[in-house]
């Protein structure tokens, strides 16, 4: 009778048990109104350590694919992923940036100090013509930020006239004397970069007056109009919001900025490392990921006072994970090595913006290569792929495609009497009707399962990928670079309306069902 019992009592303890690990999706099918717009998968590239030089640009004498100095095999890399944008020249390199020192002939261009970056040399050789001959190459729209803290209103309107105006006029012509005849026809301006830091540190109220400058002398020319961008809030800067918003009209801004960096210890002045850290700093780093959720919710709500018609987007054109640069190497160039972690980072944020797709229509990770959370890591000839990388080519049927709105009740992830949600989403349906499914699984130690309902569709197989790895610190180096990388995966059911999906513990699942 004891042991029948005890038999009893196990069996409810193990159902109970996996009960807690199974989570619920609902898809909110009849509601796809909102297109998750492709520019939300942007990036970002400044004059900032080795990205620019001895990232996309190159020593003439590197045996690489080049063309020019563009490195052609990490051209090659972000062509596949479809980068929608590339944000140049920074950062807060843009606010000390003069554009007609990067153009003419490379030998006469006047050389300068990177005061923000490591104070090196820079000798300007790569500037207007050459990052935008990297645009075409890419497939992708330039997205420029002018400079505001150290330049002039005039500065800045003669370089959208070079590159946009069609006419004779003096900067058509000299363009067309640096090799250029047609307009580059570039939509995207950034008007500055953080003017409440880096950028002229000015109170918003100053920035909203000059914004309203710059910005009027930033002409439309034929066939080239503007989608002029304001420099946001600094995270939860809710006031710099309200300002901008309050005092710069609707007509004359497409979109605000927003920048937010998660860091793992919470602390500037000593961020954490990118490899080596235990489970707590884990998971106070995706508490502070996820802490972009509540960012955009608030920010949306003071922009939903003044732009009911959410006319204005919300540009969140600086964010990722920023940790202490890797031992040995110049502080002021920002290297870190890039894990499952930031992959897990990188994964929850894009769901975050996808399900907030009605706001948030652009966003840039920082940065491209070798810088901060890149997606590509060079030595010399030699390059690979990061975790992050792969994020961004498994969520790519999300770009343009409409999204589901979705409500999932997860089992929590504990640590250190705290508790976050294990699992987060977000879905999308294409043109043709196909059905995209992005699912993360932050916990350490548990399988998830999620019983998904799809109402009304009629699917008939599921196909995915996963990335996913032993440990949160697994990384990929120049000696294994496919340590973290994807895999089919054939973790989900369907069963007529019925999805379920069991996720692996550190994962990042993409299903696709038709």
């Amino acid at each position: 009778m004891k042991r029948s019992l005890l038999a009893v009592l196990l069996l409810y303890a193990a159902l109970f048990s996996n009960a807690q690990q199974q989570g619920t999706l609902s898809l909110a099918v009849n509601d796809t109104g909102t297109v998750i717009s492709r520019h939300i998968y942007g990036h970002f590239s400044e004059h900032l350590g080795r990205c620019i030089y001895d990232g996309f640009w190159v020593d003439p004498g590197m045996n690489v694919p080049k063309k020019d100095r563009i490195r052609l095999d990490v051209v090659e890399a972000l062509k596949k992923i479809r980068i929608p944008n590339l944000r140049w020249p920074g950062g807060c390199f843009a606010d000390e940036y003069h554009w007609r020192d990067g153009i003419g002939l490379r030998n006469n261009r006047p050389k300068m100090i990177n005061t923000h970056w490591g104070g090196v040399t820079e000798d300007n050789s790569f500037g207007t013509h050459e990052f935008l001959e990297l645009c075409s190459l890419l497939g992708t729209e330039p997205y420029i930020a002018g400079n505001v803290g150290s330049g002039t209103v005039e500065e800045m309107s003669k370089w959208v006239e070079y590159l946009n105006a069609s006419g004779e006029t003096p900067m058509t012509r000299l363009r067309k004397e640096n090799g250029r005849d047609r307009p580059w026809k570039v939509s995207f301006w950034g008007v500055g970069n953080e003017s409440w830091g880096c950028g002229g540190n000015m109170t918003p109220e100053y920035y909203a007056n000059e914004y309203r400058r710059y910005a009027t002398f930033a002409r439309n020319y034929p066939d080239a109009p503007l989608k002029k961008i304001a420099a946001g809030a600094n995270s939860a800067d809710y006031n710099w919001t309200e300002v901008i918003m309050k005092n710069i009209p609707r007509h004359m801004m497409w979109g605000l900025s927003l920048h937010h960096y998660t860091i793992p210890t919470g602390k500037w002045n000593q961020k954490g490392s990118a490899t080596a850290f235990d489970e707590k700093e884990y998971f106070n780093t995706m508490k502070n990921c996820l802490f972009m959720d509540e960012l955009i919710t608030r920010h949306a709500a003071i922009m939903d006072k003044y732009d009911p018609e959410k006319r204005v987007a919300l540009v969140v054109d600086e964010w990722g994970i920023w940790t202490d640069v890797e031992p040995g190497t110049n502080p002021g160039f920002l290297y870190q090595q890039n894990s499952l972690r930031d992959a897990l980072i990188a994964a929850t944020t894009l769901n975050i913006f996808n399900n907030h797709a009605d706001r948030v229509r652009m966003a840039n990770l920082a940065q491209t290569i070798n810088v901060l959370q890149s997606l590509i890591l060079t030595k010399g000839s030699d390059m690979l792929l990061t975790p992050t990388y792969y994020v961004f080519d498994l969520y790519q049927p999300h770009m343009d495609a409409k999204r589901v709105p979705l409500q999932i009740e997860t089992p929590g992830y504990t640590n250190g009497g705290q508790q976050l949600p294990a699992v987060n989403a977000s879905a999308s349906i294409n043109a043709k009707g196909k059905l995209c499914i992005t699912l993360v699984n932050i916990d350490p130690a548990n399988d998830r399962t999620i019983q998904a309902s799809l109402p009304g569709l009629k699917y008939k197989k599921v196909s995915g990928s996963v990335l996913t790895g032993k440990a949160f610190t697994d990384v990929n180096t120049f000696e294994n670079k496919k340590k973290v990388a994807p895999a089919p995966f054939t973790g989900a059911q369907l069963t007529g309306q019925a999805l379920t999906v069991t996720l692996p513990r550190l994962s990042i699942v993409q299903l696709l069902l038709d």
